[in-house]
């Protein structure tokens, strides 16, 4: 499978102000990118760091004034894609200590609040079986609106007002999964599906790998439909989208505008 990605933003920053970023395809043994082109300004300086679990990199700039960023790039994608339904879970005595952070809660994913709720409405299922019936739950109970949240929203906000966006979804799917003892994280992506094209997040959760004893793998899921595993090109992973934005500022900044452009070769 291969993915064109074209993406970029601008904003502008009143005064000198700290800014990561977070927004190119991210170069993971499985996904191999060639033809890879990020600009920035001339004069902006900016420094890489390695992006949670190792999965991208994060990008420090000291903005200053109008900043146009883009990147594309050519994605083979190389992704194992399996069928969930009968995959375990691990038990929690049993996971890898990498997986133990994503049970816990986080900004927008209150699990802790869940655990009734989900111990009552997928009672007797476990795993990739219990995660197929939250990805569904929440298919048929949520409505995609675009606009109709914010960078405030929660999972709890979510459930509750029965509508969001992409964020949104995997926000409640996480949540859910969390609190019946799945590792799951957030994951920032782009994917050809995804109408309007945009930024995309969809969950990704850890389960067992029956190849290997003891052994689990993380595999990711769209509780909003539009996009396949095997067609998703990860930009970055982290405990919800606070991890992940692709911009972050650190003092008053104006977002202006950007576009997305994500084909199918």
């Amino acid at each position: 499978m291969t993915i064109f990605v074209e993406a970029g933003f601008r904003f502008r920053a009143d005064r000198p102000t700290d800014v990561l970023l977070q927004f190119e395809a991210a170069a993971i043994p499985e996904q191999a990118l060639t033809g890879v082109v990020t600009e920035f300004p001339d004069n902006l300086h900016i420094a890489r760091v390695p992006a949670q679990d190792g999965i991208g990199e994060r990008i420090w700039i000291a903005a200053e004034g109008d900043v146009r960023v883009s990147h594309r790039a050519t994605i083979d994608l190389r992704r194992i894609v399996s069928d969930l339904a009968p995959l375990d879970q691990l038990g929690t005595h049993d996971l890898p200590g990498e997986a133990v952070e994503y049970l816990f809660d986080s900004r927008y994913c209150p699990a802790d609040r869940f655990q009734s709720f989900v111990g009552e409405e997928f009672a007797g299922l476990r795993g990739g079986a219990a995660v197929l019936a939250m990805r569904d739950w929440i298919a048929g109970h949520l409505t995609y609106m675009p606009g109709s949240s914010d960078s405030n929203t929660t999972a709890l906000d979510s459930f509750v007002e029965r509508h969001g966006i992409c964020r949104d979804f995997a926000h409640v799917l996480v949540t859910f999964a969390r609190a019946a003892g799945i590792p799951a994280r957030f994951v920032s992506c782009f994917a050809p599906r995804v109408t309007p094209q945009d930024f995309h997040a969809v969950a990704e959760v850890f389960l067992a790998d029956p190849a290997i004893a003891g052994g689990g793998a993380w595999h990711l899921l769209d509780a909003t439909g539009m996009a396949r595993a095997d067609e998703i090109v990860k930009i970055g992973v982290g405990r919800d989208a606070a991890d992940v934005s692709f911009l972050t500022s650190f003092g008053p900044t104006e977002f202006l505008d950007k576009h997305v452009n994500v084909t199918k070769l």
